[in-house]
């Protein structure tokens, strides 16, 4: 019965940290850094600010905190790909999944990305969440490739190259600077790029993009 009132707390807490750092992401989208104050993020999620407080030293932390998360899951995502799938296949499904998803809108998720990388209050904090979730993302794409993230350079290389196409992708995207017909005609773009090893324009053949392979759960071979 303990155990299961222990459980049920943890629960609990967790949801009222997940709504604060929705409600925090949400004004911060609506109305800016600047409005989106302790007491507005606290009453959206309907908890006192002394709740609030008891959670977040301020609305900065909520703000990444809601970031952080959506990064989790995303690692989760990865790490949930098939055994066999070749992690460059795995990592453009993830993007793409990530631009095309319809319960996250990409303008949203755009738009939280211009803030935490701009904000100049975000800054301090923003640099050990990078740091956090660079480790994070490392880690798991270490794990998939049976390289060691504290002496190899290759999972950290990765995840930087990859973090840099997709926002590339989206920046240009966003720009209305391309003919692409879609954001994740860019990601395959991007992909496609990266794995020819980034030639200069014009020294080799235009190949059109395709989608990730289908994996085959025979192949132990991930890098």
């Amino acid at each position: 019965m303990v155990t299961s009132d222990i459980g049920l707390r943890d629960r609990k807490k967790a949801a009222t940290r997940t709504a604060l750092a929705d409600a925090a992401a949400h004004l911060v989208l609506t109305l800016g850094v600047e409005g989106a104050t302790a007491e507005a993020i606290a009453d959206r999620a309907g908890v006192s600010v002394r709740t609030f407080h008891n959670y977040f030293s301020g609305k900065e932390e909520a703000v990444l905190a809601h970031f952080e998360a959506q990064v989790h899951g995303w690692v989760d995502a990865l790490r949930a790909r098939p055994v066999g799938e070749p992690i460059w296949d795995s990592l453009e499904r993830l993007v793409l999944d990530i631009v095309t998803d319809p319960e996250r809108p990409l303008e949203d998720t755009h738009a939280m990305m211009e803030i935490v990388d701009f904000s100049p209050s975000l800054l301090v904090k923003k640099q050990e969440m990078h740091q956090r979730i660079g480790r994070l993302i490392a880690q798991a794409i270490a794990e998939r490739t049976g390289t060691d993230p504290d002496r190899d350079l290759y999972p950290t290389l990765l995840h930087l190259a990859v973090g840099a196409a997709c926002k590339g992708a989206l920046e240009l995207w966003f720009d209305g600077a391309t003919e692409a017909a879609n954001p994740g005609e860019l990601v395959r773009d991007a992909f496609a790029q990266l794995r020819a090893g980034l030639p200069e324009p014009g020294t080799a053949p235009s190949t059109p993009a395709t989608a990730p392979s289908t994996p085959n759960t025979g192949d132990t071979e991930h890098r």
